[in-house]
């Protein structure tokens, strides 16, 4: 719990105020590109959310994570 609470302040710093900024899809927890725009967010910052469990979706171009997604 406490590296999930971790990375959404980290993301809470570059989040943009949106209706939904998350949802899951198959077992996939997404933030929306929309709240995050991850080429916003320092190399620094990539690097600990990666740690934390969050990796940028080259597909979505989105930070998503299969460690919190389960539905």
């Amino acid at each position: 719990m406490n590296d999930l609470i971790e990375a959404l302040q980290i993301l809470q710093k570059y989040a943009k105020n949106v209706n939904w900024p998350t949802h899951c899809e198959h077992d996939i927890l997404y933030i929306s590109d929309e709240c995050v725009d991850p080429k916003e967010v320092s190399e620094e910052d990539k690097a600990k959310l990666d740690s934390l469990g969050f990796h940028i979706d080259s597909d979505l171009d989105c930070f998503a994570s299969f460690r919190f997604g389960s539905c």
